[in-house]
């Protein structure tokens, strides 16, 4: 008797599909992290310069850069001149 590899991942997939609410809101995310991502091309930001730039509010600013910081696109640079920010780059 032949095993077939893969059996139940089809299963799967063909029984449960991904919801368009789940779809819609990878997309948004990927529009998103591209947008940031493109922001830190330029130079490095703090999040207030990031909020201006994306013109976005602060709390959705922090929620996607903390999330790029986890999966590791982004790192905490340098902390500005006044030592009040941390500054936040591409990681290399």
């Amino acid at each position: 008797m032949e095993i077939e590899k893969g059996k139940t991942f089809k299963y799967l997939r063909d029984k449960r599909e991904v919801p368009q609410q789940v779809k819609d809101q990878l997309k948004e995310f990927n529009r998103i992290k591209k947008a940031m991502l493109d922001a830190f091309k330029e130079s490095d930001l703090t999040i207030d310069q990031l909020t201006q730039k994306l013109n976005m509010p602060k709390p959705e600013v922090v929620y996607y850069l903390m999330s790029l910081i986890k999966y590791g696109f982004v790192q905490t640079g340098e902390v500005d001149d006044m030592d009040e920010y941390f500054t936040y780059k591409l990681k290399k």
